[in-house]
C-alpha cells in the first residue's frame, strides 16, 4: 500500500479545512453566548431556545418539510420510472428523452425557473405551495433518474431472472428483487431542496426555510442562523450515514444472492 507524500497529505489537509472548516466555526458559533457573531462570549444554548420562538422560521421550515415530502416522493417515482425506461427499454425518440432529463442538470437555474414562472403564468395558476412543489418535483427527478440509473447499469440482471424462472412475475420480481438492492439509490435522491427555483414560484404564505435564512443574512447574520445551519448539517449528517448503512446492507445482500445463485 502506497503511503502518502507530505505534499500529498499538506494538499489533502489544505483541500480538508477549505471544505469543512467554515461550518466546524458555524457548528461552534452557533453554541456562542453572545449576539454577536463575531465575538466569543462563551459556550450556551440560547440561541436554540430563541430559534424555537422565531414563529417565522418555524413556519418557513415546516412550508419546506411539506414541500419536500410530496416533491420528492413525487419525483422519487417519477425518477425511478424514467431510469428504468433509459435502461431496460428500447424505444423511439430515447436519445431525445435522455437529453431532456439531463438537460435541467446543466442549464442555468436561474433559466430554469424563469420558464416555469413564465409557465405558470401563462395557465393563469396563482404562485404558492404547488407550484413550489411541481418545480421540485421537475428538478429532482432529473437528480433521481440520473442516480438510480447510474445503479441499474451495473445492476446483475441474473437475480430478476432467477425470480422469473421460479415463477414471480414481472411487479413481483420489481419489488421484491430489484427495488430493495436500488433502494440505496433511490433514497439519496429523496430531498432537495432549491433557494432560484423557489425564489420564482414562489407566493404569498408559501416562503421556504432557503429563502428565509436568504432574507435574513441580508440584513445581516443573526446568532439564530447558525443555529438552524446547524440543525440542518445535523439532518444531513444523519441522511448519510443511513444512506451508506443502507448501501451496505444492500451490497451484502447482492452478494448473499449472487453467491446462491453460483450454487445453485
Amino acid at each position: 500500500m502506497r503511503r502518502l507524500s507530505a505534499l500529498n497529505l499538506v494538499a489533502l489537509a489544505i483541500g480538508l479545512a477549505f471544505l469543512y472548516l467554515p461550518i466546524a466555526v458555524l457548528v461552534i458559533y452557533s453554541f456562542n453566548a453572545s449576539r454577536l457573531v463575531t465575538v466569543w462570549g462563551g459556550w450556551s444554548l440560547r440561541w436554540y431556545g430563541e430559534l424555537l420562538r422565531d414563529a417565522a422560521m418555524l413556519d418557513a421550515a415546516a412550508v419546506s418539510l411539506r414541500i419536500a415530502f410530496i416533491s420528492a416522493s413525487a419525483a422519487t417515482v417519477l425518477g425511478t420510472l424514467a431510469a428504468l425506461a433509459l435502461t431496460r427499454e428500447r424505444f423511439a425518440g430515447k436519445l431525445l428523452f435522455a437529453g431532456m432529463i439531463y438537460a435541467p442538470l446543466v442549464m442555468p437555474e436561474v433559466i430554469t425557473g424563469l420558464s416555469l414562472l413564465l409557465l405558470f403564468v401563462a395557465v393563469d395558476i396563482d404562485r404558492g405551495f404547488w407550484t413550489i412543489a411541481i418545480a421540485h418535483t421537475t428538478l429532482t427527478m432529473c437528480f433521481v433518474a440520473v442516480i438510480v440509473q447510474s445503479r441499474l447499469v451495473t445492476f446483475d440482471r441474473s437475480l430478476e431472472e432467477a425470480a422469473m424462472d421460479l415463477g414471480c412475475t414481472q411487479l413481483r420480481t420489481f419489488l421484491t428483487v430489484t427495488l430493495p438492492l436500488i433502494w440505496p439509490a433511490v433514497a439519496s435522491g429523496w430531498m432537495l431542496d432549491d433557494l432560484v427555483i423557489a425564489s420564482f414560484v414562489s407566493g404569498p404564505g408559501a416562503t421556504t426555510l432557503p429563502m428565509r435564512i436568504y432574507s435574513e443574512v441580508r440584513l445581516g447574520v443573526k446568532p439564530e442562523i447558525n443555529a438552524v445551519c446547524t440543525i440542518m448539517i445535523a439532518v444531513v449528517a444523519a441522511g448519510l450515514v443511513i444512506a451508506s448503512l443502507l448501501t451496505k446492507r444492500s451490497a451484502a445482500r447482492q452478494e448473499r444472492a449472487a453467491a446462491l445463485g453460483a450454487r445453485l
